[in-house]
C-alpha cells in the first residue's frame, strides 16, 4: 500500500510539472508573437501581417496615456539598442526604414511601401554603391587610402556626391564630371564636399566628350606622360575576360577586372619599382558605376536582403527605376531567388528613356531616337537619376528578373511629388516620384486581379485572396536636391509642366478608399 501511494504521488508530481512547463512555454510563445506583432506594426504593415499596437495593459505593461477625449492614444515602440555605435559615416549607410505610404495605400487598397534610401548619409542609395566600389578596389589592391590618390567618376549627381563623401572619409581626392544641365544644388553639394567638378555639355555616349568618357580619360591620364597605366585598355598584362553570370556570390570583395576598370599611377617604373613603392604612389581610379559589378553586388547583398527581412518575405511586387541598372538588378535578382520567382518585378521608366522598350519589346529605343527628333539631351526629361538609352552591364543583369515595365511622364511625376507633400508630408525628388507612380499602377493591377479571383471563389488560399497585396519601391532622392528644377514651379512652366497635386488621372474613380 505505501508503495502504491508513493507511485501515485510520483505520477501526480510529474503530471503537475509537465503541466507547469507547458503553461510556461505557451506564455512565452504568446509573448513572442505579441513582440513580433508590435515590431511589424511599427513598420506600418497591415492586413494579416500585423496589427496596430494600442498602449494598454499587455504582458504586464503599464496602461498608455489618455487624450483629452479620454481615449487611449496609440503609440509605437522605437527600439534603440544600448551601446549601438557605428564607425564613421560608412557605418551609417544602409538599414534604411521601410515607410508605408498612407495615402497611396488607402487609395489602392494595397500596402505601398517605400524604402527610404534618401535617409542614407549621402542622401541616396548610391552611398551603398560608392562604398562597395571603394571597398572592392581596396581589397583588390587597386586603391590604397591616404596616398593622395584620386577617384574619378561621371555622374549626374547622386553617385558623385556619395563618392565625394566617402573619398573624404577614406583619404582620397575625388573628381566628378557631370552634364552642365543638372540641378544647381548637386553642383553646390559636390563643391562643399571638396570634389573637383568639371561640367560638360550633354552628349551621346559614343561621343568621347560624354561625361562618362571624359571621367575615364582623366583617370587614364592621371599618372601623366611618364606615369604607369596599371589597369585598363593598353595596360601591361591586361586581358579581356569572358562574361560571367553574376549571382552576387563571388569571392568576397573581388571586383570583376574587365576592360572597364581603369587605374593609373604616377609611378614611372611600373612594377619594377617594387610593390611597396608602387602602392604608396598616388593613383587615378575610374569608379565606373555603370559597368562595375560592385554596383550590382551592393544591392544584392544589402538592399535586397533588407527589404526581404523588413517585409518578412511578404512582398508581391518590387518596382524600381534604372539609371545604371544596379539597384534594379541587385534587388530583383535577390528577391526572385528568395521567393522562388514569386515576386513580380517592374521597371519604372521616365519619358524619353529607351529601357521601357527594352523590357517590353527587346529593343533599346525611344521616340527621341527617331530621325529628325533627336534633342540636345537624349532622355529629354526633367527627371534626373534614372532613364537611359543604352544597355549597361548592370542593367543586363536586371533583364532576366524584370517582368514588366511602366512608363511615367514628367507631368505625372510632378503631380505625384506635390501630392506626397500635401497628403503624406514626404518631400521627395523626381526619381522617387516616378517610382511611386509606377508602384500605384502595379498595385492597381494586383488589386484588380485579386478582386477577380475573389469573385471566382478565391481558389484554395482564401486568406491570400483577401490580404492586401504589398508593393515595395525605392524612395531614392529628397526634394532638397531638386529645388532649382523639379521643385521650381517657374522652371517647370518653361517646360510646359504644371505644378499641381491633381491625381484624377491616376485615380479617376476616387480610388479604393479602404
Amino acid at each position: 500500500m505505501p508503495r502504491s501511494l508513493f507511485l501515485l504521488g510520483l505520477l501526480t508530481g510529474l503530471t503537475l510539472s509537465l503541466a507547469s512547463l507547458s503553461t510556461a512555454l505557451f506564455a512565452a510563445s504568446v509573448r513572442e508573437k505579441r513582440r513580433i506583432a508590435r515590431a511589424r506594426a511599427a513598420q506600418g504593415l497591415g492586413g494579416r501581417r500585423a496589427r496596430r499596437f494600442t498602449a494598454g495593459r499587455e504582458d504586464g505593461e503599464e496602461s498608455g496615456s489618455e487624450s483629452e477625449s479620454g481615449e487611449e492614444e496609440k503609440w509605437e515602440v522605437i527600439e534603440v539598442r544600448k551601446g549601438e555605435v557605428v564607425r564613421g559615416v560608412q557605418g551609417a549607410i544602409g538599414n534604411t526604414p521601410l515607410i508605408r505610404i498612407a495615402s497611396l495605400s488607402r487609395l489602392t487598397g494595397c500596402d505601398i511601401l517605400g524604402k527610404a534610401e534618401f535617409l542614407n548619409p549621402g542622401g541616396s542609395p548610391k552611398d551603398r554603391v560608392a562604398l562597395q566600389i571603394l571597398n572592392d578596389a581596396e581589397r583588390s589592391g587597386q586603391l590604397h587610402p591616404r596616398t593622395n590618390s584620386c577617384v574619378f567618376e561621371g555622374s549626374v549627381g547622386s553617385t558623385g556626391i556619395s563618392l565625394a563623401m566617402l573619398a573624404r572619409a577614406k583619404g582620397y581626392r575625388c573628381s566628378i564630371v557631370m552634364p552642365d544641365d543638372v540641378a544647381r544644388e548637386k553642383k553646390e553639394m559636390l563643391a562643399a564636399l571638396g570634389a573637383e567638378l568639371r561640367a560638360v555639355r550633354p552628349r551621346a555616349i559614343a561621343d568621347p566628350a560624354h561625361f562618362v568618357n571624359e571621367a575615364r580619360r582623366l583617370a587614364q591620364t592621371f599618372g601623366g606622360a611618364n606615369g604607369t597605366l596599371l589597369a585598363g585598355p593598353g595596360a601591361h598584362g591586361h586581358q579581356e575576360e569572358e562574361e560571367e553570370e553574376a549571382e552576387g556570390e563571388k569571392s568576397e570583395g573581388q571586383a570583376k577586372p574587365g576592360a572597364a576598370v581603369v587605374v593609373s599611377s604616377t609611378a614611372t617604373g611600373g612594377a619594377e619599382e617594387g610593390a611597396d613603392a608602387l602602392s604608396e604612389k598616388p593613383r587615378g581610379f575610374f569608379a565606373d558605376q555603370f559597368e562595375s559589378e560592385s554596383n550590382f553586388r551592393a544591392h544584392y547583398r544589402g538592399t535586397g536582403p533588407e527589404i526581404w527581412r523588413q517585409t518578412g518575405g511578404m512582398i508581391d511586387a518590387f518596382v524600381c527605376g534604372a539609371g545604371t541598372g544596379g539597384t534594379l538588378a541587385g534587388v530583383s535578382r535577390f528577391l526572385k531567388r528568395k521567393s522562388r520567382g514569386a515576386v513580380h518585378v517592374v521597371l519604372a521608366d521616365p519619358q524619353g528613356s529607351g529601357l521601357f522598350n527594352k523590357v517590353k519589346h527587346g529593343v533599346v529605343y525611344s521616340h527621341t531616337e527617331a530621325e529628325g527628333t533627336r534633342r540636345r539631351h537624349q532622355t529629354d526629361t526633367v527627371v534626373e537619376g534614372i532613364g537611359l538609352n543604352r544597355l549597361t552591364h548592370n542593367f543586363a543583369h536586371a533583364l532576366p528578373a524584370t517582368d514588366d515595365a511602366e512608363r511615367v511622364l514628367d507631368q505625372e511625376a510632378v503631380a505625384m511629388s506635390r501630392w506626397l507633400v500635401q497628403e503624406d508630408g514626404l518631400f521627395l525628388g523626381s526619381s522617387s516620384a516616378v517610382n511611386l507612380v509606377a508602384a500605384v499602377r502595379v498595385a492597381q493591377k494586383l488589386k484588380l486581379a485579386q478582386q477577380q479571383s475573389e469573385r471566382r471563389g478565391g481558389g484554395e488560399d482564401k486568406e491570400a485572396a483577401t490580404t492586401p497585396p504589398t508593393v515595395v519601391t525605392l524612395l531614392c532622392d529628397s526634394g532638397a536636391r531638386h529645388l532649382s528644377r523639379f521643385w521650381n514651379d517657374e522652371a517647370l512652366a518653361q517646360l510646359g509642366l504644371h505644378a499641381t497635386a491633381d491625381m484624377h488621372w491616376l485615380f479617376p474613380d476616387g480610388g479604393a478608399d479602404v
